[in-house]
C-alpha cells in the first residue's frame, strides 16, 4: 500500500483532507494555544457513572466557584476529539463553559482514556453516543443542574457522536458541534469522496483477516491516528495533529494507557464506522436548536456544512475566519466562546 493511500486512510480517523502542500512544522506552539487552560473562578473534580451496559464512564465535572447550592443551573457535557481523552480539548471548552455560570462535564468515551471498555481503543459508535446519554443520567440527577437545560458540545468526532445520542435522546436540548466531523462518511468515502469503493474493500479484507490473527491469540493491530515523529518528508496531515497530540501543546497519556497507542483505533474495530449514519434524520431533531462551528481553513469543514444543510431550523454555522481544524481545538482566541455561551445561553433557559 502506497504512503499517500495510508495517509488517506489515516485521515478517516479525524476527517482530514489530504493536501500536496509543503510541510511546515514548529516546534513552538501558536501563543494563544491553550489546552491545559485552567481557571480560579472554577473548580472541578473527578466523576464516575455507569452507562446502560453497565460499563463506568469517567468524566471531570467543572463547576462555578460562586455555585448557589439553592439553585439548579443549566448543564453542559463536551466530549473529546475522536481518539482523544477529555484532558484534550474537552477539558478546555467544560472549563470556559463553567466560567460563564454553566455546570460543565468533559467525558471520557468508552474505551477511551479512563472509562471502561475493553478492548482498549475500540471503536464502537453506538456506546460512543451512549455515553452522552449516560452523561445526561448523571448531571441529570444531580440537585443543583435543571434536568431540562441540559446541552452537549461535541469536538471533532464527538460531533458526530452528540448528534447520533441526541436522535434518540430528547433530553438534549440544544447541540454545538466544533469541527466536526461524520466519522461515518470519513471512513466510508475519505475527504471529498476520495476513496474509492475498491479501496474500502480492501480496507474490509484486511481487517477481516487481522480478525483471525486477533482471535488465535495474535496482537492487536492499530491504525489511523497520529504519528510518533515527523521528519522533512512528512505528510501535513500528519504534521497538524502531531503538533497538538504528539508535543507538550496537547499530549497527554492517561496513566492506565500505552503512549504508543493512543489516538490509535484498533484496526478490526475501525471499520464499524461504515456501518454508522449520524446525520440521517437528523431533521428529526429539531426543534432542539443546533450550531455547527467550523474554521473557514479546516480540511473538515464539508462535515459541518452538510449537517447544517440537512438539519431543520433552528440552525446556525459559525465559521470561524482564519481557524483551521486542529485550531478549535485550544486556540482560546480563535474559538468563538461568545457564540458559544449565547448559544447555550439562549437555548437552556
Amino acid at each position: 500500500m502506497s504512503k499517500v493511500m495510508m495517509v488517506i486512510m489515516a485521515a478517516t480517523a479525524f476527517g482530514l483532507m489530504v493536501s500536496m502542500a509543503t510541510p511546515c512544522f514548529s516546534q513552538e506552539k501558536p501563543s494563544d494555544a491553550d489546552n491545559f487552560y485552567k481557571s480560579d473562578k472554577v473548580t472541578s473534580q473527578k466523576v464516575m457513572f455507569p452507562n446502560q451496559y453497565a460499563m463506568n464512564v469517567v468524566g471531570n465535572l467543572f463547576l462555578p466557584t460562586d455555585m448557589d447550592w439553592n439553585r439548579h443551573y443549566p448543564a453542559i457535557i463536551v466530549g473529546h476529539p475522536m481518539g482523544a481523552v477529555k484532558e484534550q480539548s474537552a477539558n478546555l471548552y467544560a472549563t470556559k463553559m463553567a466560567e460563564q455560570g454553566f455546570v460543565a462535564l468533559s467525558i471520557d468515551l468508552s474505551f477511551w482514556g479512563e472509562s471502561d471498555g475493553q478492548p482498549r481503543n475500540a471503536v464502537a459508535p453506538e456506546i460512543y453516543s451512549e455515553t452522552f446519554s449516560a452523561a445526561v443520567d448523571y448531571l441529570g440527577t444531580r440537585s443543583y443542574v435543571d434536568r431540562e437545560r441540559i446541552g452537549a458540545i461535541g469536538i471533532c468526532g464527538s460531533g458526530s457522536f452528540a448528534i447520533s445520542a441526541a436522535k434518540i435522546d430528547p433530553r438534549l436540548k440544544a447541540i454545538a458541534t466544533v469541527s466536526m466531523y461524520d466519522m461515518g462518511s470519513a471512513n466510508r468515502h475519505a475527504l471529498r469522496n476520495s476513496l474509492t469503493v475498491e479501496q474500502r474493500k480492501q480496507i474490509l479484507a484486511e481487517a477481516a483477516e487481522q480478525r483471525y490473527v486477533e482471535f488465535q491469540g495474535g496482537p492487536t493491530r492499530y491504525t489511523s491516528g497520529t504519528v510518533h515523529e515527523i521528519n522533512e518528508n512528512s505528510h501535513p496531515i500528519e504534521i497538524e495533529f502531531y503538533e497538538f497530540y504528539r508535543t507538550p501543546r496537547g499530549e497527554f497519556t492517561p496513566a492506565s494507557s500505552n503512549p504508543e497507542v493512543t489516538t490509535h483505533p484498533t484496526l478490526t474495530s475501525n471499520v464499524k464506522f461504515m456501518n454508522f449514519y449520524p446525520f440521517n434524520d437528523i431533521e428529526t431533531i429539531s426543534p432542539r436548536p443546533m450550531m455547527f462551528i467550523a474554521g473557514a481553513d479546516a480540511h473538515s469543514i464539508e462535515f459541518s456544512e452538510n449537517a447544517y444543510e440537512r438539519a431543520a431550523e433552528p440552525k446556525e454555522l459559525v465559521i470561524v475566519p482564519g481557524a483551521g481544524h486542529v485550531d478549535l481545538y485550544d486556540r482560546v482566541n480563535l474559538i468563538p466562546w461568545d457564540k458559544l455561551t449565547s448559544f447555550f445561553t439562549a437555548n437552556l433557559k
